[in-house]
Parts: structure tokens; sequence; C-alpha cells
């Protein structure tokens, strides 16, 4: 704990010191954040376990992650990130048995240790045209300043997918808004990422006043839910491709966002898993290149009134081959709403309801009731009915809109789709500093 408090210390330094000029372009800016999440579940029904099985004992974990966020101006145009970050910590039953797990800031590391890394660490070019301008805020790796409707950009380096992808005004950032993973992003998406959920790749854009057109040429890893890169890029890489439409409804706010995916790697294959093995298939015994994942996701949001929104995902992926990245999903449908305090004099706090349905391909379902194991599930056996959550949060600005607390209560039935095992209730508390 004195580790983070001396780091915590000395970014306050360092940010009052930070000369910004943000009346005309911003040339650098520093941010920092550290997010702590505890969660706690008491016991559960469970007349049997596997090795990926959520524990059904009364379990308390908690995570950690602190994050500085670094941004400089280079040229016209140019820009550059830098993000080094340390998490340590651990998700419920070491973040296995539920497949829309409940802590959005914990991923499947192998250790709780303190481990120091760089999180991102990119460049961004844009050209300009036009004279309708944007005022952009000073924010996490965004410089403030004035921007063009229209632009290109391109970035190249690493960066998480969700820095540039399937955004969601009210459903989209575990630190700030909901925290099961289905929530986080089309939770078919298996987006491209390693263990701790950032990517090496490019990524393109083509913005318009009320449209955007994004593409990304991304790197996979060796192995599902590792972090070492696979070199053989013309055999191991994936496409992703949005489309965002803003538009007003009644004077209101709203967007719709598709996007569709196509991973390329040396992926286990269901069904010959199976085939090979009846009686105890090991999907990643039957991996090979020229396997492919694709799949397709609808993202919108909505707001209603200046103080409430509403949002509703659907996605979809093939389910033929083995999850390599995100978590095992093949199919999901997320709703939810969002309300600010204003009508209880507390402006700056929200209320979040959500509500998560997941499921899995045939081939998939097959596999994991003939006994295999994916990276994140598996409890020996299955009686599948799909993975249903509800999420409900109520976040506090404890101070000056830079500290904030979060309860957060999350029901799951059929954790990991298995009706023989849960309800789960998850209880969790969330502290949260940014600045």
């Amino acid at each position: 704990m004195k580790k983070y408090l001396l780091i915590l210390l000395s970014l306050i330094i360092l940010k009052t010191a930070a000369a910004q000029d943000t009346a005309k372009q911003q040339r650098t800016n520093l941010h920092f954040q550290q997010t702590i999440i505890t969660q706690y579940k008491p016991a559960f029904s469970a007349p049997y376990s596997g090795k990926n099985s959520l524990i059904p004992n009364a379990e308390t974990q908690s995570s950690i992650t602190s994050t500085l966020f670094g941004g400089t101006r280079l040229w016209k145009g140019a820009e550059a990130y830098f993000n080094p970050e340390i998490s340590g910590g651990a998700g419920l039953s070491q973040t296995l048995g539920i497949a829309g797990f409940p802590n959005g800031e914990t991923f499947r590391v192998g250790g709780v240790q303190n481990k120091i890394y760089i999180a991102r660490l990119y460049f961004k070019q844009s050209f300009e045209w036009g004279k309708d301008k944007d005022t952009v805020e000073y924010d996490v790796n965004q410089l403030a300043g004035l921007k063009s409707k229209r632009y290109f950009s391109f970035a190249i380096g690493k960066f998480g997918m969700a820095d540039f992808f399937d955004n969601n005004n009210f459903s989209h950032d575990p630190r700030s808004q909901f925290m099961n993973w289905a929530l986080m992003d089309n939770a078919a998406w298996d987006y491209p990422a390693n263990t701790r959920g950032y990517v090496l790749g490019a990524t393109a854009e083509l913005g318009q006043p009320d449209w955007t057109l994004r593409f990304a040429f991304t790197m996979v890893t060796t192995q599902a839910n590792q972090s070492i890169w696979d070199a053989k890029i013309g055999q191991a890489n994936t496409q992703t491709l949005e489309f965002e439409k803003r538009y007003t409804l009644s004077g209101k706010k709203g967007t719709l966002r598709i996007l569709t995916f196509l991973n390329n790697g040396k992926f286990g294959n269901y069904k010959l898993a199976i085939a090979q093995n009846p009686a105890a298939p090991n999907v990643d015994s039957t991996q090979a290149y020229g396997r492919h994942k694709y799949g397709f996701g609808i993202n919108a949001d909505q707001y209603l009134t200046k103080d409430f929104g509403v949002f509703a995902k659907a996605s979809y992926n093939d389910g033929h081959t083995e999850t390599w990245f995100f978590t095992e999903i093949d199919r999901s449908l997320t709703f939810g709403g969002v309300l600010k305090g204003t009508s209880w004099k507390r402006a700056d706090d929200e209320l979040g309801l959500a509500f998560i349905v997941n499921g899995l391909s045939a081939d998939h379902k097959d596999y994991l009731a003939a006994g295999g194991y994916g990276f994140l599930i598996g409890d020996g056996r299955l009686n599948y009915t799909p993975e249903m959550i509800a999420e409900l949060y109520y976040k506090i600005n404890a101070y000056q809109k830079k500290v904030w607390l979060t309860p957060d209560y999350q029901f799951i039935l059929h954790p990991a789709y298995n009706a023989d095992r849960g309800p789960v209730n998850v209880l969790g508390i969330r502290a949260h500093v940014e600045f």
C-alpha cells in the first residue's frame, strides 16, 4: 500500500507542476487513475465442479490497477501516447467459472502479484479539412483543442481495441460504469488482445460530422489468453470494421454502431476435438493455421432526457473455433439504463441497471457437455441453459469528481451456462481515483 501512496503523491506533484495550454492546442497532458474493486460472493449450490468452475464456497477477492496516461503533440496532426500500468489482485475463483465475469478489471493473468507493464504506446496522425470544428476536452489519451469534424487519422503501436471501437455512452468502462465483462463491449466479439487486454496493430478512421468509419488490423497471440505475439502475421491476424452513426431523436443525442470482425490464426476446433476424443475432448490438441472466427455486433445508446439514457447491444460469432482472446460467449444480448442523480440533488451521482443474456454455439455447447475445458469455463459436464446476469450500481461523487465510490450488486443465474449450478450473488465496492 505504501508503494501506491508514493506513486499517487508523485503524480499529484507532476500534475500540479505540468503547464497546460488548453486555450489553444494543448501540447502535453498527464492523467492518473487508480481503481480498487473488492467483491464477495456467499456460498451457492453446486452438485459438482470441474477444474474451471466457480468455487461454490463463500469468497472475497480484490483487484487493483494504477495507470499513468501521458500524451504529447509532435508536429501538425501528430500525437504520441504512453501508458505505464501496474495491476494486481484477482477475481473470484481466480477469474474462472463465469462467462460474463463480474469484475472488468481482472483478466486471466495466472497470478495475483503486482506487475508493471506498458499498457499503451502508440503514435497517431490526423489529417483534417473543412471549417466545422469540435472542441476536444482535456481527457485520458486526449489532448485538448479544436478538431475538424472532417478528418482521416491512423494509429499504430500498442493499444486497447476498446480505445477506438465499440464505445457506448453508458456501458463501456468498468472503472466508471458497469463492472461486468459482458457490459464492457459486445460480449460475443472475441476482440484481439493479450492476457491483459492490449494488442499490437494499426487502426484507421474516417470521420464526418454525423458518422465515422473505422478499421483495424492487429496481431494474434500464439496461444489462447497469452501474451506472446505470433510472428506469422500472414496466417495469424485480425480485421475489425465498425460504422458509427450519430443522430438526434426528439432533440436528444443517440448513436448506432455496427461492428464486424474476422480473426485468423492457429485455433482449435470444437467439433474436431470431440471426434478425436469423445470421452475427454481437448480443443487445444486440434490447433492448426487456417482457422477463422467471424462475427458481428450492434451497439446503440440513446438519451431520453438530459439525465437519463438507455442502451442495448446484440452480438454473435460463429462459435466453431475456440475462444482465443476475450471470454467464452458466442451470442449475447445486453440492455439497460443510467440515471443521473439530479432529481435528488446529487447531479454527479449515477444509478445504473443492466441485464445480460449470454449463449453458446452448438459446437461449443457440445464440447463443454462432453467434459471439455476452455481457458475460462468448464464444469466437467454441462446441463446447458443461457447464462443470465443482472447488475445494479450506484456511483457516488465522493470528492470533487476525482474520487468515486460505487457499491455494486450482480445476480448471476446459470454461471458458465450450467443449470445445475447457482444462482450466484456478487456484492462489490469500487473505489476509483482520477485526475
